[in-house]
């Protein structure tokens, strides 16, 4: 009874983290991927958000202003809040990504949770496995739990990953998750995704 009360607790303590927390595969990869890969996470320019047409600029602050809300439960702290907003749309932004499905992405994988660890071993935010920091970082994998660094790890390999699969988001997602070619990691989110898009209008 001792040891089926303590796998029971063991499995609580494992599924505390997301459903879909991420399982990326390592592959084989042509050596130019893997280069471009290593140059878009090792960017030396520092984040920052400069915008400067005017109607740009209040778009930005009003989207700010408005996902700050909606994140308001799950990262209550405003200062933690509006560094991550920022970090997300920048980070989106420079891999061609749409920040409303980063945002979801997140949601699905880790719940906005920055020290989320999953058991196969996904890191953070985004739920970078750990191999990703050999394949194309300095192997310091605890920069994975590091927010900007989970971010620009997360959202450029999600763009190889689209870019690999000629723009099919569906399996670009399943490649991400490690569940290509199966419907519900994809859906999830996908329907995340809607949930934070942001109408200007």
């Amino acid at each position: 009874m001792k040891v089926i009360l303590k796998l029971a607790v063991v499995m609580l303590l494992l599924n505390t983290g997301s459903t879909w927390a991420g399982n990326q595969k390592e592959e084989a990869m042509a050596d130019s991927v893997r280069l471009a890969l290593s140059h878009a996470i090792t960017g030396s320019a520092p984040m920052k958000v400069r915008i400067t047409d005017i109607e740009e600029r209040i778009r930005y602050l009003a989207w700010l202003g408005e996902m700050s809300d909606r994140l308001k439960k799950k990262l209550p702290d405003v200062q933690v809040r509006l560094e991550f907003l920022e970090t997300v749309w920048y980070e989106a932004r420079r891999a061609g990504l749409d920040p409303a499905m980063v945002l979801g992405l997140i949601q699905v994988e880790s719940a906005f949770r920055k020290y989320a660890l999953s058991p196969v071993g996904a890191h953070g935010y985004m739920q970078v496995m750990p191999f990703w920091s050999r394949v194309i970082g300095d192997s310091d994998r605890r920069k994975l739990f590091n927010m900007q660094a989970n971010l620009r790890y997360g959202c450029s390999i999600l763009r190889m990953y689209i870019d690999m699969e000629r723009g099919d988001l569906y399996l670009a997602l399943g490649r991400y998750n490690g569940s290509r070619g199966r419907p519900e990691y994809p859906n999830a989110v996908l329907s995340a995704w809607h949930k934070w898009k942001f109408n200007s209008a």
